[in-house]
């Protein structure tokens, strides 16, 4: 992420917001002369919202502790903020290996978010004032918080995806199995709205990490 920082020509920190892990993910913050956040909200939204309150600049990159970003895409993402935008996010593209069914669910994902110009929750940008504005991520929602925030932030502004794009982590792909992902989707989809304002449901997002297969025995 420094990389990426540096490569924007502008003054940047690095903000990680620690909710309640259980590996070395605070360690490795401040190894690397990150600001860290510890928090226990076992909530993304929540735990987001935590990290920006002690952000100091005036422009935000929200990126998913499994996601890589490169120069290009942090690039783009100031230079439209430059540009006036109020926010946006980028393309998303999975680690290998990769299943079968979740490449061709992402290539439908991608195209349905751009589309609608609605950002992935693993990469969203915005500037400061926009997020203000709206109060930031809302606090009621345990998913889909990335959806309400591009909506509400569409409300004040030029909101655009940009054509560049993010690796994220297809481990939950590889742990979960397709019947599993279908049997959440349905769950959330028959209970609509009230299913992703609570924990309860949401345990792909909130259960405790699976062994990635790819890691070996």
């Amino acid at each position: 992420m420094h990389v990426a920082g540096r490569a924007s020509n502008q003054a940047y920190e690095i903000v990680v917001a620690d909710d309640a892990s259980t590996d070395k993910t605070a360690e490795i913050a401040l190894q690397n002369n990150a600001v860290l956040v510890s928090v226990a909200h076992r909530q993304i939204a929540a735990t987001r919202n935590a990290g920006a309150k002690v952000a100091s600049g005036d422009w935000f990159i929200f990126v998913d502790a499994d996601t890589l970003v490169n120069e290009t895409v942090v690039l783009a993402a100031v230079q439209a903020m430059q540009n006036g935008a109020v926010g946006g996010g980028s393309g998303i593209r999975f680690d290998e290996p990769t299943p079968l069914y979740a490449r061709i669910l992402l290539s439908l994902v991608v195209r349905l978010f751009r589309a609608t110009g609605l950002a992935a929750g693993c990469f969203l940008f915005c500037t400061r004032s926009a997020f203000d504005a709206i109060g930031g991520f809302d606090n009621a929602y345990y998913g889909a918080e990335e959806i309400v925030m591009s909506r509400a932030l569409k409300q004040q502004g030029n909101f655009l995806i940009l054509k560049q794009t993010v690796t994220t982590s297809a481990r939950k792909l590889r742990t979960y199995s397709l019947k599993e992902i279908l049997l959440i989707t349905y769950g959330i989809a028959r209970r609509g709205t009230k299913a992703v304002k609570q924990r309860k449901g949401m345990e792909f997002w909130y259960a405790e990490r699976r062994k990635d297969p790819r890691d070996g025995p």
